[in-house]
């Protein structure tokens, strides 16, 4: 490797998962101790206009593309909707093109299967939970942030300690083998997303202060992320790596409204609002860039809006990358608001389109935000008519002045229908979730979760995402060889026996279980290439519950030249 090559920036990434703007010290919280973050605060350009989010996975999906979430496929957080479309092109893909080691460490969320994991998607070395955090139902249902299971390139790995610890210690390790490389690192931490799980030493800190447990618990938890992006800090400071390595601290969106401080959303600086909202508590998140060597007037803060959608653009051109012309790019790069502390008078104004909902795909209208540099416009449902704050005198959005500014409204809300249109179109079958691969020698077994499937019925009916034990579901399948596979149903034990189905196509399997089981095997079950659905679920006694994970294992023979036993 030439010395030009080593001398290019290494990347660290750090995303947090429900992290509140704030939840910082240096955002003024009155309650937690965020040191290391205070610190590279104090060190970094601060975009006080970054508005994240909504949720987790359209968040990950516009951060790793630089593209609005609706052109990926990857727009909710479950019922086969977390899943990127494979054909977009990643940032950890970009990087290891460009001979840069790629490693990823925590959470992807945007896929759990081949083609869509972290190391099918660029990343050399990965070492994550799957679905949306530890213990959901893509994981290991029940599994705790101590100890847990975790995949290291798409293989389960036994693991000791509490996950931030493990992420972070995997991240200072990865620094250590590749110092004499470029690197670019991906940190996304689970925490401090619920269950809110960590250390007692941790939490006694807070409950000696007078705060309730849930409190202390979700403080502790950010304490305890404050101490790991310190580990990742002083690793990089010690190995001399400091000054030429671009590193940005953030979180995917706004607090999860299940923490609250008497009786209102923890305290996040007077924003309103909060995780799934457009209002700012859901969508202003911390957003950080440290890089000495690059930055010659760093301490300050840049108030022009920003977006995930900026941050792979903006890499790439630190970096003095060029893409491929056929990766069209929906943001743009900050680059000159870092290097030059006048560019922001100059920059033109811009708008950042966001909108979320859960359901088979988005309804025009339906929470979604049109937001500005001064003003935004905001409607929680397709019902509910439009509101307009202006951010600069309001940034609390306590008055809505839609009704003096008609105008405006109409104005931005044909903005939306052009962008709606836009990204509605950007390939055929644009929300239909991609297909989850069967029969590659890639991945064996193949598991398909709850997290994935797509809800056939539900028990609840408001609010449901699939994962109550009766519920329901169905999976979109590629079958990508023809043969005779073994397939493994796993499921809650019943108190009595009863009968398990596995539905491919038009064809049923099934086979009994004794009281106490919590799993059948089918083996032998035929399947040609092509794709199709997979149903499976329990019955006993009439009642009905679809099963909690189905596990394909490699076929034993090719259905187009033997004969099936």
């Amino acid at each position: 490797m030439s010395q030009t090559e080593r001398r290019r920036p290494n990347i660290v990434v750090i995303i947090c998962d429900d992290l509140a703007y704030g939840d910082l010290a240096c955002h003024g919280n009155p309650y937690t101790r965020t040191t290391h973050l205070d610190r590279l605060h104090a060190e970094s350009i601060r975009f006080t206009r970054y508005c994240s989010g909504p949720l987790c996975t359209p968040a990950r999906a516009s951060l790793m593309t630089g593209r609005y979430p609706y052109r990926t496929r990857a727009i909710d957080t479950y019922i086969g909707r977390s899943m990127i479309d494979p054909e977009e092109v990643t940032l950890g893909e970009i990087y290891q093109a460009a001979g840069y080691r790629t490693g990823i460490f925590g959470k992807w969320h945007l896929g759990d299967n081949f083609p869509m994991r972290p190391c099918d998607m660029g990343f050399s070395e990965s070492l994550v939970h799957r679905g949306g955090g530890i213990g959901q139902y893509g994981d290991i249902v029940g599994q705790s942030y101590f100890d847990p299971v975790l995949h290291r390139n798409g293989v389960p790995e036994q693991h000791l300690g509490y996950c931030t610890d493990i992420f972070a210690e995997a991240t200072c390790n990865f620094v250590e083998r590749f110092q004499n490389e470029p690197f670019f690192i991906y940190m996304a931490t689970n925490a401090p997303h619920s269950p809110l799980e960590v250390s007692d030493h941790y939490i006694n800190y807070y409950t000696q202060m007078g705060l309730n447990d849930k409190v202390a618990r979700l403080y502790g938890m950010v304490d305890n992320i404050d101490w790991n992006v310190g580990r990742v800090l002083v690793q990089l400071s010690r190995l001399g790596l400091e000054d030429n390595t671009i590193v940005i601290f953030t979180s995917d969106h706004g607090p999860c409204g299940s923490v609250s401080v008497n009786g209102k959303v923890r305290w996040n600086a007077d924003l309103r609002g909060q995780k799934g909202q457009m209002y700012e508590g859901g969508v202003k998140v911390p957003f950080f860039v440290r890089w000495p060597d690059g930055i010659p007037e760093a301490g300050r803060d840049v108030d022009r809006i920003a977006n995930p959608i900026d941050i792979l653009p903006t890499l790439t051109d630190a970096t003095n990358l060029e893409l491929p012309e056929e990766i069209k790019l929906d943001g743009t790069s900050l680059k000159p608001l870092l290097q030059d502390a006048n560019a922001a008078s100059a920059w033109p104004d811009r708008q950042i389109k966001m909108q979320w909902h859960r359901g088979d795909e988005p309804l025009r209208y339906r929470n979604y935000a049109v937001i500005g540099q001064q003003y935004k416009l905001y409607r929680p449902n397709d019902k509910a008519p439009d509101e307009l704050y202006d951010l600069l005198a309001d940034p609390s959005e306590k008055e809505n002045i839609a009704s003096r500014h008609a105008d405006l409204v109409r104005d931005m809300r044909q903005d939306y229908d052009t962008w709606f249109d836009d990204v509605s179109s950007t390939r055929e079958d644009n929300y239909a979730p991609p297909p989850i691969y069967i029969g590659t020698p890639y991945e064996n077994p193949t598991t398909l979760t709850r997290q994935d499937w797509r809800v056939t019925h539900t028990v609840k009916t408001e609010g449901n995402v699939g994962w109550d034990p009766d519920d329901e579901g169905h999976w979109i399948v590629r079958v990508m060889v023809s043969g005779a596979f073994r397939v493994r149903l796993r499921f809650r034990s019943r108190s009595r026996g009863g009968t398990a189905i596995l539905k491919v196509g038009n064809l049923k399997h099934t086979a009994a279980f004794l009281h106490g089981e919590s799993h059948v095997t089918f083996d032998g079950v035929a399947l040609r290439s092509g794709d199709g659905i997979v149903e499976a679920w329990v019955d006993v006694d009439g009642q009905r519950a679809g099963v909690t994970y189905v596990d394909f294992y490699q076929p034993l023979c090719d259905l187009e030249s033997e004969t099936l036993a």
